[in-house]
């Protein structure tokens, strides 16, 4: 149920602020207004915006694809606590993918970004612990990719295009919003960690 309510909220304000710019400059991402203007919600309304409405069709497809599965893991597991979970899961995507960013950026007042890339990373790593014998399609490779691998060749990725910046997508947000996903569920629920090991062990 959280994650529809992600889903619904992110589409609703995404969507406002195209018709909007106003709002869209006051919500997105921008490390030298959050430092000297002290703008910290900028930190989290980030991901509430997107850049057009294929970045937040993907987005929210992908989350919408991964975040129940997650979801619903937490709520077997912790009770209706398990919503809760969901939510400082995905928020923690949010704010902890872009510190790097902010460290990086602070000192430079037209670095903007926008988007819940981060955080639907953190979701989709989440699931790869949760069932590392899945497998994911990703456009336009016919054929399934199994999810571990998946999550490797994505970090890998991610790590390169993050040190070339060589376009204008957040490769450094995915990568960490994915160790964030990660990190999360261990905590939470060491368990994982030990099954997604003993899937390669046996």
């Amino acid at each position: 149920m959280i994650n529809y309510f992600l889903i619904a909220v992110t589409a609703v304000i995404s969507i406002l602020a195209f018709q909007n710019p106003e709002l869209m400059e006051k919500l997105k991402f921008n490390a030298y207004k959050i430092k000297y203007s002290k703008q910290t919600w900028r930190f989290f309304t980030y991901g509430l915006v997107h850049a057009g409405w294929m970045h937040l069709i993907v987005n929210m497809f992908v989350l919408w694809s991964f975040g129940e599965i997650v979801e619903n893991f937490l709520v077997q597991q912790f009770g209706y606590k398990g919503d809760i979970y969901y939510l400082l899961l995905y928020v923690a995507g949010i704010i902890f993918s872009t510190l790097v960013d902010f460290r990086r950026n602070k000192e430079n007042i037209y670095y903007n970004a926008v988007g819940a890339s981060g955080a639907v990373s953190a979701v989709v790593f989440a699931s790869i612990l949760i069932h590392p014998g899945g497998s994911i399609f990703v456009f336009p490779i016919p054929i399934p990719i199994p999810s571990w691998l998946f999550g490797i060749l994505y970090l890998a990725y991610s790590a390169y295009m993050a040190k070339r910046g060589t376009d204008n997508v957040g490769h450094t947000a995915h990568f960490w919003g994915a160790v964030v996903g990660v990190i999360f569920m261990v905590l939470m629920t060491p368990s994982v960690f030990h099954s997604f090991i003993g899937y390669f062990i046996g």
